[in-house]
């Protein structure tokens, strides 16, 4: 059974960084994406970013291309967000997404002025 323990969300200023982990248990590393999804709220969970594991190709949603990055460790079977000069509106619960049906429990991303 596929299990995801995100973690690294917090309180940070306008145009600060934080980076999000997502610990991954019970599959294959090396198959298939991992993707990283947010809610606000009040809205619909939307797509953030997304990575190969094995072609480490990477996508992103438009409202995120330049500031974040999504990144992984074989090694630690953990795939990073890296989210540098954030905005209020990328205020959000993220959650970690291994398709096509597990999900992490989430964790609050919160930037304030």
């Amino acid at each position: 059974q596929v299990q995801l323990v995100e973690s690294g969300g917090g309180l940070v200023q306008i145009g600060g960084s934080l980076r999000l982990s997502c610990a991954v248990s019970g599959r294959t590393v090396g198959s298939g994406t991992m993707d990283w999804y947010r809610q606000a709220p009040g809205k619909e969970r939307e797509f953030v970013a997304q990575m190969y594991w094995i072609a480490g190709a990477t996508y992103y949603a438009d409202s995120v291309k330049g500031r974040f990055t999504i990144s992984r460790d074989n090694a630690k079977n953990t795939v990073y967000l890296q989210m540098n000069s954030l905005k209020p509106e990328d205020t959000a619960i993220y959650y970690c997404h291994s398709p096509p049906r597990t999900w992490g429990q989430g964790t609050q991303v919160t930037v304030s002025s």
